[in-house]
């Protein structure tokens, strides 16, 4: 295993003990301990993922984020020490592909890491994905109606791509989560019920089709058109 990891953390202890139990399990880590030097090091590219804290000095996680999706499409955990759902909502809407509460468990930022990067390798598959007259087109992360473009955030790309990928398959909230965002906390699922509204929005109330169907007290289906 020769994936290499970028931790952004100014906690040392913390940053520390992450890359001591990283590198333990094969992986190659570097490290910064602010945002600024975190944003150099993720530009100079070769890292297969970043985990990355949202209060650093110098320039906020958010910001580094940002400023990464302009160029790169990495996967970047978020690290915070603040569990609310607008903190993850905000951080996934910026490009994170999941996002991690302090204190953790290191068991679980592994596995979420193992998660992220079996996403990546799989993401390479080009194709396209339809429903309704939506068009969603894998290789080029683009998304279309009737040949009218639709801009999507890469989190409303991603659970589009997976209810198309499960037409006509009721999906529940936390299988949502679980496979979407990589993570299945227990409790609030609020997450997949704004990123619908979101999606809805942009497709079904702008194009006038019914696209994402909910199935009370269970889940969100993709039907063909006629269904």
């Amino acid at each position: 295993m020769n994936e290499k990891v970028l931790i952004v953390e100014d906690e040392e202890k913390i940053a520390r003990f992450m890359e001591m139990e990283l590198a333990y399990e094969g992986y190659e880590v570097a490290k910064a301990f602010d945002g600024r030097t975190g944003l150099e090091l993720a530009r100079s590219g070769g890292f297969d993922i970043i985990i990355l804290d949202i209060m650093l000095p110098g320039l906020n996680g958010m910001e580094v984020l940002r400023r990464i999706r302009r160029s790169s499409s990495v996967p970047v955990i978020m690290l915070t020490a603040r569990d609310t759902i607008v903190d993850k909502v905000t951080g996934l809407d910026g490009g994170a592909d999941d996002y991690m509460t302090k204190p953790f468990e290191i068991e679980e930022l592994l596995a979420r890491i193992r998660n992220a990067l079996r996403k990546k390798n799989a993401s390479g598959s080009a194709g396209t994905l339809t429903a309704s007259g939506l068009v969603l087109d894998i290789g080029r992360h683009e998304a279309a109606v009737g040949g009218v473009p639709v801009e999507l955030t890469k989190k409303e790309f991603d659970l589009l791509r997976y209810l198309l990928e499960n037409k006509d398959m009721v999906l529940t909230r936390e299988i949502l989560l679980e496979k979407v965002w990589g993570f299945d906390y227990a409790g609030d699922t609020n997450a997949v019920d704004v990123y619908i509204r979101y999606l809805r929005s942009k497709i079904d109330e702008v194009f006038g089709i019914k696209l994402i169907h909910t199935v009370r007290g269970v889940g969100y289906v993709i039907r063909n058109e006629g269904k």
